[in-house]
């Protein structure tokens, strides 16, 4: 197995996937649903029958065991929210992480949460567990925002569990913000983001609402309708403005912007996220989870019943697999990379795939750098500013050229 890894040497990423919530919000468009408890047993008890059988995927799906031997440095336990599960539950699931991988020294191993769902002993708990790094849901700290997406938290359980964080020894905080939601003004977003930084996380992101049929708000915008508030969601004008205020805020307040939506102190980068703009390797678990080896990309199944029934028969839960052809890698390569702000380094590909290969994707570049939106230096090409806000436009120039 070839990875292909910016990393000289290769270390997996895990991530597990939790996909219940207390509530849906009216922006979401993840795989995550609303459960009752009685299936959080069940599910936790396959989490870890799925890590303890991958070494018997090799005959089942042709996945390398030298990816699971990989040494792990980063773990993100996502979903949903994770914090459902509960204390027990999820020691149980550190236990079989630490029983089935080969964990680094230093691993960053993230819990998203969201305010509200995690106490004082949970957090606790999950410091003692080896959990290192919280990803909180804020989303804004504007109490009509709140409400009008269905969020359950107010404004100050998200100051709370900041605080109760920190008390219980977390060093490493990242707070989720969002841009575009209903009733959002220029002067309710400036104050979400002096909230957040007044809070002092090491790590912000910052999303744009996405208006696409995949949640119930962004296809009642894409319809034109009015419930869920749609026709309180502010226009692309205001998106625009609000993402560069943003941008220069953070940086004014000592966030270094390395990817699109992300900004960190000095050294406190998302470890584990920057393996997916890369294209490092990473072991999905969970329903729904996506894997990646370096050239084979594979998914669980994404209907929680489904995933355990497999599991429960012990039959593979892999839904789908595909191996990347050398043009898809490319193609990768380009549309994920361009995400950083330090951009893709051309070396690295002329290595990997070889400069005449490369020639249709150079000349491609070279068209976007006249019109604007790529700029070389030193072997490395980046996005200008002005391509942040259409970037998915640009990335679409890399695919099938």
């Amino acid at each position: 197995m070839t990875v292909h890894s910016i990393s000289d040497k290769p270390s997996l990423g895990v991530y597990m996937q939790v996909p219940f919530c207390a509530s849906k919000c009216t922006f979401c468009n993840f795989s995550s649903s609303v459960e009752r408890s009685t299936i959080f047993d069940q599910y936790t008890r396959m989490l870890e029958r799925e890590l303890a059988d991958y070494l018997n995927l090799d005959s089942l799906c042709g996945i390398s065991p030298n990816f699971i031997s990989l040494p792990v440095d980063s773990i993100y336990m996502g979903g949903g929210t994770p914090a459902l599960l509960g204390e027990e539950r999820l020691r149980h699931v550190a236990h079989s992480l630490q029983d089935h991988l080969q964990l680094g020294a230093e691993v960053e191993f993230t819990l998203e949460t969201t305010p509200g769902s995690a106490s004082v002993s949970l957090l606790q708990a999950l410091r003692a567990m080896g959990i290192n790094r919280l990803s909180i849901g804020a989303q804004t700290f504007d109490e009509q925002e709140l409400s009008a997406v269905g969020r359950l938290h107010t404004v100050p359980d998200t100051s709370d569990l900041v605080c109760q964080a920190r008390q219980s020894g977390f060093p490493n905080i990242s707070l989720d913000l969002i841009a575009g939601l209903p009733h959002q003004t220029e002067k309710s977003f400036r104050r979400s983001l002096e909230t957040a930084v007044r809070l002092g996380p090491e790590h912000i992101s910052l999303y744009l609402f996405e208006v696409d049929e995949k949640s119930r708000l962004g296809k009642e915008v894409v319809h034109g309708g009015n419930r869920y508030q749609a026709g309180a969601v502010p226009g692309d004008d205001f998106m625009a403005d609000a993402y560069e205020s943003a941008c220069a805020f953070f940086a004014s307040e000592g966030y270094n912007q390395y990817e699109i939506s992300n900004f960190a102190l000095p050294g406190h980068e998302s470890r584990h996220n920057r393996k997916y703009w890369q294209l490092a390797p990473y072991l999905g678990l969970g329903a729904g989870a996506h894997s990646f080896d370096g050239t084979r990309r594979w998914s669980n199944q994404s209907n929680v019943q489904n995933y355990l029934a497999k599991l429960d028969v012990r039959q593979s839960c892999i839904e789908e697999s595909h191996m990347l052809t050398t043009d898809e890698q490319v193609e990768e390569f380009f549309f994920l990379g361009l995400r950083q702000v330090e951009g893709v380094n051309m070396q690295l590909a002329s290595e990997r795939w070889g400069a005449e290969y490369l020639t249709r994707w150079t000349e491609k570049i070279q068209r976007l750098e006249d019109d604007g939106w790529l700029v070389s230096h030193d072997g490395w090409v980046r996005l200008t500013r002005p391509a942040y806000l259409v970037s998915n436009e640009i990335f679409q120039e890399f695919v099938s050229v």
